[in-house]
């Protein structure tokens, strides 16, 4: 029987060896990053999944294995291409964050490859482990698909937990670009849709040569493609259903106004700036936008983003004293500022927090949260003391670094329905975001993505909070610096936004909070725990069937 293109082209790409294989795993990673934010080209996944499937296909233990490194040998090929696979995906999808290193080029510069190049090279190492992982479990035919989306849902969950944590561009947020492929994560969360992204984009690698011939191999191979093409479907299906059931009601008690300065980062903390950026804060605050909107007056709730100002704001009475000006009795300013506080053990007396605060109409700090995952060189740096005696410091250049908040929790007060403070890139960790006390009503998501300027890492940033606000089935309100700010449903649908690098403001009522999702109910650990045993069977079959050779 005549081979299909499909088969000739797996064959081709299974007998890749040396630099030729390691370009095409460059090479697939990266054009994979095309399905991520702002591209959102999410088909790409169905070529480049399956190349990397026939890549580690041909990704065979080295003669002679045996011995006392044989696991490491017997596995090295295939973590080679995971590892490169991943530097190209997270080369190409977060490339950005050199721009950071850029805002005090001075200062920072001569780190910019080492950022641009050691962030990729180390979080591909996950999918070096998710590649060797699924060989250890590889078998003939669609289990090796299985055993491979088994694996990347373990990695990538344990790329969101080991050390700090840093679970940005997850595989799954590909298969979500928009509400209507949102919906899932209500049910499986993140994870669970990695899981099912891998297998159903991976299908069409079932057309690699196989050993049997004929009907019954014809008939496997339509089996898995039907099956993909039924949980694709059902994935769309489950979002059309759900969308179409869900209403667009707002709460009448809630009225929000999303401040957006668009401030440089790098003009940002010039002391002569502060009376302007002050200024820009103000009149956004108090802009009259129509009848509807008129002035401050007409807010429950002003947003301000994080790290609004330029200064330690309880040490600025006069400051203070403006806001209790601008906020009627009956608004409430919720704003990003660093907090001090004294801490006698430490050399300098002092302890400063990334913190949200809740500020009332009489300008008294009502509530605060502090940040509890903090950004690693950003805003602290591992072995603090030890790096700033080298002369090293993060890239807010605060001595000592930022100190992290002690718990993560709900702020709730006076008429204030109980909402979810959410600093920076704390809103990007599937199953982890909710806190301790009353059960919240929606999520503030304070950021300042101005760091990274006008590339992709401000939508990819966004993107995350929408999938957040659909898993755990709450209103997400969003105040970014310089964008994206919005107004989302919970269900991921973008009520009222104002576009990256505008200054402005997004007014709207808040959206109604819904039932609570399956996937906020159970976490996590369900899904981590079905994947695990799953992939524990197709290892176990497949030592049974090496021990039948």
């Amino acid at each position: 029987m005549t081979a299909s293109p499909l088969t000739r082209l797996a064959e081709t790409i299974i007998l890749l060896d040396g630099w030729r294989a390691a370009i095409l795993a460059l090479l697939i990673g990266a054009l994979t990053a095309l399905g991520l934010a702002p591209y959102h080209l999410w088909p790409i996944i169905f070529v480049t999944l399956p190349v990397l499937v026939w890549l580690l296909d041909g990704a065979v233990p080295p003669a002679g294995s045996d011995g006392i490194f044989s696991v490491f040998r017997r596995y090295w090929p295939a973590f080679r291409v995971g590892w490169l696979f991943g530097m190209g995906y997270f080369l190409a999808g977060m490339w950005w964050v050199g721009k950071a290193f850029l805002v005090d080029a001075d200062e920072f510069v001569w780190l910019l490859p080492v950022a641009v190049l050691a962030l990729p090279a180390g979080l591909a190492l996950f999918y070096g482990f998710a590649a060797m992982l699924a060989r250890l479990a590889w078998r003939e035919g669609w289990a090796r698909l299985v055993g491979l989306a088994c694996a990347f849902a373990i990695a990538e969950w344990l790329r969101a937990t080991v050390l700090t944590g840093l679970p940005w561009n997850t595989l799954g947020m590909i298969a979500m670009p928009s509400p209507v492929f949102m919906q899932s994560a209500g049910l499986m969360g993140l994870y669970g849709v990695t899981f099912f992204t891998v297998f159903v984009a991976a299908s069409p690698a079932i057309f690699a040569p196989t050993a049997g011939a004929g009907h019954s191999r014809s008939r496997r191979m339509r089996r898995v493609l039907v099956a993909a093409l039924m949980l694709l479907l059902a994935h769309i299906g489950y979002g059309f259903a759900v969308l179409s059931n869900a209403g667009t009601e707002t709460r009448d008690d809630m009225v929000v106004r999303i401040v957006q300065p668009n401030l440089l980062q790098s003009e940002k903390w010039v002391k002569e700036n502060e009376v302007e950026i002050m200024q820009r804060y103000f009149v956004l605050s108090n802009a009259d936008r129509g009848p509807a909107y008129s002035s401050a007056a007409s807010f429950t709730h002003i947003v301000w983003p994080e790290s609004a100002f330029p200064f330690i704001l309880t040490q600025r009475r006069d400051v203070l004293a403006d806001i209790a000006e601008l906020l009627p009795a009956s608004t409430v300013l919720l704003t990003g500022a660093m907090r001090l506080e004294n801490a006698p053990d430490r050399p300098d007396g002092r302890r400063v927090f990334n913190a949200l605060y809740a500020i009332d109409g009489d300008g008294e700090i009502a509530a605060a949260y502090d940040k509890t995952r903090l950004v690693p060189f950003g805003e602290f740096l591992p072995f603090q003391s030890f790096l700033e005696d080298l002369g090293l410091q993060q890239l807010t250049q605060l001595r000592g670094g930022f100190a992290r908040g002690s718990r993560r929790s709900t702020i709730a007060f006076a008429a204030t329905p109980a909402f979810l403070p959410l600093i920076c890139y704390e809103i990007i960790y599937s199953g982890a975001v909710l806190g301790e006390g009353v059960e919240p009503q929606w999520i503030v998501n304070v950021t300042n993505d101005a760091w990274f300027g006008n590339t992709a890492g401000p939508y990819q940033h966004a993107h995350q909070a929408r999938i957040r606000a659909v898993e755990e089935g709450l209103p997400l309100v969003r105040a970014a610096n310089s964008g994206i700010s919005m107004i989302v449903d919970a269900h991921g649908r973008v009520q009222a936004e104002l576009a990256l690098g505008e200054r402005g403001v997004v007014d709207g009522a808040l959206p109604a909070a819904a039932a609570p999702t399956l996937f906020s109910r159970v976490g996590t650990l369900p899904v981590i725990g079905f994947v695990c045993l799953l992939l524990m069977l197709l290892i176990v079959l497949h030592r049974r069937d090496i021990r039948r050779l």
